[in-house]
């Protein structure tokens, strides 16, 4: 089959059509005839210019012309596709990013005779590319570097620092009360607040200086060639000149102030994840001393160690999480009277490659204070998930940290496991603490709203240890609460303790709550709940946590017969588990308390 050859108006036309442009260029006599519409590139440029290679060339961008002309001598050498992009200079004085692919034609004696290609326009493309790598690295409402590229920014500037023997710093400078701002001019002035903040930065700051913002109210600073002893005086400079002036917003001038929190490297930090970590917790003993501040980050031989067993345990979680050896000690919730298990609390065991336990107590507050809760709480949605699949017949209860109640990456992972599982959406608990409920009572109502609507329960855990109150019981609307077992220890013997308890059960009894007393580890406690009407029990003296699945004993999930009419399995159950690695320092366990 054969078809005649398209004229050459036909072809222009097609050329015009689909916006590139034709050229062949005659490499002996160094003339370019051109096909298409090529205003769209080059504009009303002088038709002589474009007559001509070397004219051309002068059109294109002196920082892009060494990369064309690199890539026509490899296309001449090699006889492969040439194919490149630059900017060529429209006659209004902007440039054209134009898609630049040809073939050229070769003589006898194997030298380029002629070369005719296509150019194509992709401004539009490089302008989505450039917004998308703004957006990748820059914050969007400051325009200076976000998180992950001023660490980027300061692994560079570390790894010159080491290699030299050249000192530098970094400082986290967080906002003070930028909340109160918020809730009390809106959300314009709070971001015009921060704004202001950032101007006021980048003026302090020298020209091989960097920053960026790294959080909602927190930037962070990269001081090149700054020795140690430097560091109080730029930040006290940095402190008097937001003193000085108020920062101007829509709902008019604000006296703002910071607290300032800075680390020196390479003399306390190896590592930009150091750095930061460092320099935030600074920040925070900053705030926590009365803001408006400057605490500088100094580390003991033992806090060392202690930050480097803590980093040990994160490593050996994110490696089980990767290996599968997260598990669940399950214990059961069971009820009062009947002596039926309600539902198991799925409490996480990390097994070690020697094959021992490790309590979530040995590493779960390392796993929060290296960020890697939100990773764990993934892994623990998947698992009780793959549970309440394969048995259709148990309720589970899993815990979740406070971060991941503002986890919206949670919370889609949580409809795409539950789409169309309404089965096991009704089987699953979300356990939240009340003191993590309560730091942000509203994103915790949204959260719990969320969840309830997908099918699932949520429980109020530890109630009693905070300071929850009508107000936020209506706004939360759990469906379970857990009383803390501070309030359960000897409560036989406690009336304080008994008291509460039977104030907490008015209550809970009040909204419709379901109670569960935990942490019993005795007949008396046992007895003394059972006469105080809770309605279900949790504790050592009904069963320890076991790796084990309980109910494929006791498939009907009654406990069997005990001595006591309540107690069934508290000779049963795995030993306590060893440490993973002693725990590095007390100040983890205290959250918000200066590393």
């Amino acid at each position: 089959m054969t078809t005649d050859s398209p004229s050459h108006g036909t072809v222009a036309a097609a050329m015009i059509a689909a916006g590139d442009v034709a050229y062949d260029w005659d490499l002996i006599q160094d003339s370019i005839s051109w096909a298409g519409p090529v205003d769209a590139f080059a504009g009303a440029n002088d038709e002589n210019v474009l007559a001509t290679g070397e004219g051309f060339h002068s059109l294109i961008n002196p920082d892009d012309l060494t990369g064309r002309l690199k890539a026509l001598s490899d296309h001449y050498l090699n006889h492969g596709d040439f194919d490149c992009e630059y900017r060529v200079r429209r006659s209004d004085g902007n440039y054209a990013w134009v898609h630049d692919r040809g073939r050229a034609e070769f003589g006898e004696k194997g030298e380029p005779v002629r070369l005719r290609g296509v150019l194509r326009m992709i401004t539009r493309r490089k302008q989505v590319e450039a917004k998308l790598e703004q957006l990748a690295n820059y914050d969007e409402l400051t325009g200076h570097f976000n998180r992950t590229r001023l660490r980027q920014a300061l692994h560079q500037t570390m790894a010159h620092s080491q290699r030299y023997g050249v000192q530098g710093a970094y400082l986290s400078v967080g906002i003070d009360k930028l909340s109160m701002i918020n809730a009390g001019y809106g959300y314009q002035t709070a971001d015009a607040v921060i704004v202001g903040v950032a101007e006021r930065l980048e003026r302090l700051k020298r020209s091989s200086d960097l920053m960026g913002r790294i959080g909602g109210d927190v930037f962070g600073v990269i001081l090149c060639h700054c020795p140690e002893a430097n560091l109080p005086k730029v930040a006290e400079k940095a402190l008097r000149a937001f003193r000085k002036h108020p920062i101007h917003t829509p709902s008019g001038a604000i006296h703002v102030s910071v607290s300032i929190g800075g680390v020196a490297f390479p003399s306390f930090v190896q590592t930009p994840f150091e750095a930061m970590t460092r320099a935030e917790a600074a920040m925070q003993e900053a705030k926590h001393s009365g803001r408006d501040c400057f605490r500088s980050y100094r580390m003991t031989d033992e806090q060392r160690s202690g930050y480097r067993r803590a980093i040990a345990i994160g490593e050996q979680v994110q490696d089980a999480i990767r290996d599968d050896r997260l598990l669940f000690a399950f214990q059961p919730i069971v009820s009062q009277g009947g002596r039926r298990v309600e539902f198991y609390e799925c409490l996480m065991r990390l097994l070690t490659p020697e094959g021992k336990l490790v309590s979530a107590g040995e590493f779960m507050p390392v796993v929060e204070w290296l960020g890697l809760a939100r990773s764990l709480d993934r892994r623990v949605l998947e698992l009780a998930v793959r549970e309440l699949t394969e048995f259709d017949h148990i309720t589970l209860a899993i815990n979740i940290s406070g971060v991941t109640t503002s986890d919206h990456g949670w919370l889609r992972a949580l409809m795409a496991l539950l789409r169309g599982r309404p089965d096991v959406a009704q089987r699953l608990i979300i356990e939240i603490t009340e003191t993590a409920a309560i730091q942000d009572i509203e994103e915790t109502a949204r959260f719990v709203t969320a969840v309830r609507k997908l099918g699932c329960r949520v429980a109020l855990d530890d109630f009693g240890s905070g300071y929850t109150t009508f107000r936020h019981f209506k706004s939360l609307a759990v469906d379970i609460v857990k009383i803390d077992g501070s309030y359960i220890e000897n409560i036989d013997r406690n009336l304080d303790n008994q008291s509460v308890v039977r104030a907490l059960a008015m209550l809970a009894s009040t909204f419709g709550l379901n109670l569960v007393a935990e942490r019993i580890e005795t007949a008396a406690e046992a007895a003394t709940l059972a006469r105080l009407d809770i309605e279900c029990l949790q504790g050592y003296y009904f069963a320890r946590p076991s790796t084990e699945r309980p109910w494929l004993a006791d498939i009907d999930g009654t406990l069997g017969a005990a001595a006591s009419g309540i107690r069934v399995l508290a000779a049963t159950g795995e030993p306590e588990p060893p440490a993973l690695l002693p725990f590095p320092d007390q100040s983890f366990r205290n959250k918000g308390a200066a590393f």
